[in-house]
């Protein structure tokens, strides 16, 4: 065949990627008042966010981080009075807020996986102060999406043995 009539096959993008991508990445998943919310990337979790989440969703973080429902709602600078409100009228979270509350819970779940699936002990780490984050609580830097990233950068270091 003559080198200059090879024909061209276009590129496939989906193949490239699912070359790249371990088949063993994490899902992540959130239940709320019966539906279950779940994604594997940023994408996913950006679309989910945009659609919002119940303010349900509140007291399960509470849950997971064993705080009272009203040091979720100061993380997430949400007043009491509206979220008693928002949750009686079965609103939804804005987008902002349904990220925080996503970003969150992807934290606690990887926590939760670096403390061998010791919850407790997760949730006592959360409560004392560290050296690797300047000395602060970690549970005191949920309000932002900064501080949740240096919260798992120091979980990373724990999983990996790299304290300092």
């Amino acid at each position: 065949m003559n080198p200059a009539r090879r024909s061209i096959t276009k590129f496939n993008t989906k193949k490239s990627i699912d070359k790249v991508i371990p088949k063993s990445f994490h899902k992540w998943t959130l239940s709320v008042g019966g539906k279950k919310y779940s994604w594997n990337n940023d994408m996913e979790r950006i679309g989910i966010a945009r659609q919002g989440l119940p303010y349900d969703v509140i007291e399960e973080i509470s849950r997971k981080i064993d705080r009272p429902v009203k040091a979720v709602l100061t993380a997430i600078d949400i007043p009491q009075t509206t979220y008693n409100k928002k949750k009686k009228e079965h609103s939804l979270l804005e987008r902002k807020d349904s990220e925080l509350v996503l970003l969150i819970n992807e934290l606690v779940d990887y926590g939760v996986e670096v403390f061998n699936q010791e919850e407790e002990k997760f949730q006592r780490w959360l409560k004392k102060p560290n050296q690797s984050l300047g000395g602060n609580i970690p549970d005191s830097m949920l309000d932002t999406v900064s501080g949740i990233n240096e919260i798992k950068y120091a979980l990373n270091r724990i999983e990996f043995g790299n304290l300092a």
